[in-house]
């Protein structure tokens, strides 16, 4: 992907949605091409998650319409992704973008009024609409994004708001999301600029012994922290685990009350923050920090949440809070090998496994090493043994393909490495998570599930995966992928599928013998037909189950609790 034009960015886009396309033809293609998108935006840091959720319908004389929705872990967050597909890198009219971005303000503002008690109830539109309802006195921001294959010529925004909430609007066009997936990093680079944000920062610099990286400590103040956390979100702790695996929005209580009680003694209490960065600007006199590129907060995460958290939510007094600081800036061609072991050692004093790491941890590294020598049976007459790919960095079999140069040399690669065999850590996480009998936690959306599964399985595992795991791991994926086809079969368009999915093969697995089962799924690439058929018969109990929700009916949230899992464990079937 690397050096490609917008053009052949969108050829690339394109293939990527047929190819899901062709491994599940239950998505519409728009919903595949938001769904392709969001994950580059997810592992960029932009968007923390998002449950794709198409609804249209007038609005007056114009219209609302969203592709997709998320409500941030702490509450304050709506986000609103609207979709602008079929344009093949065609410039996208000015009016369009801007009508398109309306459109998704049309329908926050209907759902603040209660557009829910109109909607059709037990559908996946019904719970978006009414956890945006039930939500809104929270919300202190709402971002809108316009998702497209298209080019957009526009330089800027008009600033919106919904009453007193503020309304931000984004723009991922072909050509950003280019420069997002070539850019050879899982984040666009976040710029600080001190002297606009209150003035520069006095600091002491700290001589190393080597000239890969320089250190300089201040202190920064902590109206400016949350403001930073304010404007960028959790996209600043990209790289600091402790934004998901701990922050979660909560304020720490001790945190708390230094900031109401002692404000004054925050710098004394706190034993503050580690941030890098790439680049550094001083002042012309050389004895401030003007300004920061490409920053990370890799220790401190719940430092900077718990007082933005103050200040936005709990509206606290910031002005006498310093926080001190540690700023390494590091080469960017060794960000990625120095940061991860920053942020190891700047956690040190609490128990973090080094599998908390994601991509670059052990145990996904030592994953892709088994997908790449491991090969799966040869089923329905092919003459071939296969690989199933194991993608730990997004966009690694494309370019493990785009190194082949000639073309039987990538008809070689397609054989061994069929598209339809990739799949990606957060893929593991689903697979193994629904097993692992926890369809409450896949409920939460990909990435909550794959912190969660990070945390309680992978970090608290005796040693690497070895064979047997992978091919565990892979017949969970067949498994589960084939299972979803059968009840999409039995239920054509009917919503919640990905729930009934991780539901009724969770159940499925206190019915059988799955050590025997996975060995005969892993040897076969299939399920047997009567285990197809048990899908099929659990699946309709499960589905009513879901549908059951108590108190507020809201089907989406329902799934996300502990006692949905002990409803479905409550059904009377036997049928293994």
């Amino acid at each position: 992907m690397e050096g490609e034009t917008a053009e052949e960015f969108a050829i690339h886009l394109e293939q990527a949605v047929e190819e899901r396309l062709g491994n599940d033809s239950g998505w519409l293609r728009r919903d595949v091409f938001v769904q392709v998108v969001q994950e580059y935006l997810v592992e960029d840091g932009t968007l923390e998650d998002l449950r794709i959720c198409y609804f249209v319908a007038p609005s007056g004389r114009s219209r609302m319409e969203v592709a997709g929705y998320h409500i941030s872990d702490d509450g304050r967050v709506l986000d609103l992704v609207v979709a602008s597909y079929g344009n093949s890198g065609q410039t996208l009219p000015r009016d369009q973008v801007l009508k398109r971005l309306k459109w998704a303000l049309n329908f926050a503002t209907s759902c603040r009024d209660g557009y829910h008690l109109h909607m059709e109830e037990s559908t996946p539109e019904f719970d978006m609409a009414q956890t945006i309802c039930t939500n809104w006195s929270e919300f202190g921001k709402i971002r809108i994004f316009l998702f497209t294959d298209g080019r957009t010529t526009l330089d800027g925004l008009p600033e919106e708001s919904l009453g007193d909430i503020p309304v931000v609007q984004h723009l991922w066009d072909i050509e950003r999301l280019r420069r997002l997936a070539t850019s050879g990093r899982h984040e666009e680079p976040i710029t600080i600029d001190f002297e606009s944000l209150g003035g520069p920062l006095p600091y002491l610099a700290v001589v190393g012994s080597d000239d890969d990286h320089r250190c300089f400590l201040t202190v920064i103040p902590g109206q400016l922290l949350a403001d930073m956390y304010e404007q960028h979100g959790a996209k600043l702790l990209q790289r600091n685990i402790r934004a998901f695996l701990q922050a979660r929005g909560k304020v720490n209580k001790g945190l708390n009350d230094t900031i109401r009680a002692t404000p004054g003694r925050f710098l004394a209490y706190n034993n503050g923050i580690s941030v890098t960065a790439t680049g550094v600007a001083l002042t012309g006199t050389g004895d401030a920090l003007a300004q920061l590129h490409d920053v990370q907060i890799v220790n401190g995460g719940q430092t900077t949440a718990s007082l933005h958290h103050a200040a936005r939510r709990d509206n606290a007094d910031l002005s006498m809070i310093q926080v001190p600081a540690k700023i390494t800036v590091v080469e960017p061609e060794l960000l990625d090998e120095l940061v991860p072991r920053i942020s190891l050692y700047a956690n040190s004093q609490n128990t973090i496994n080094e599998a908390d790491f994601q991509s670059n941890s052990p145990f996904h590294v030592e994953l892709e090493r088994l997908s790449r020598r491991l090969w799966a049976p040869a089923v329905d007459g092919a003459q071939h043994e296969s690989h199933w790919f194991y993608e730990r960095v997004r966009g690694q079999y494309q370019v493990e393909r785009a190194r082949l140069v000639s073309k039987p040399q990538q008809r070689a690669f397609d054989r061994e490495n069929p598209r339809i065999q990739k799949f990606t850590k957060t893929d593991a996480a689903k697979f193994d998570m629904t097993f692992q009998q926890e369809p409450h936690t896949v409920s939460l959306g990909a990435q909550k599930c794959f912190h969660e599964w990070t945390i309680n399985i992978v970090a608290r595992r005796d040693g690497l995966p070895d064979d047997q795991y992978f091919r565990d791991l892979v017949a969970k994926s067949i498994f589960f992928s084939q299972a979803r086809k059968e009840i999409m079969r039995l239920n054509p368009g009917a919503g919640y599928l990905a729930n009934v999915t991780t539901y009724t093969v969770s159940r499925l697995v206190q019915e059988m013998d799955m050590e025997a089962t996975l060995n005969s799924v892993w040897r076969a690439q299939r399920l047997a037909p009567e285990t197809l058929r048990a899908v099929g018969s659990l699946s309709r109990l499960v589905r009513d189950v879901l549908l059951d929700a108590p108190g507020s009916g809201n089907v989406t949230e329902w799934c996300k609790k502990v006692d949905c899992w002990k409803a479905v464990q409550d059904i009377n079937w036997v049928g293994v």
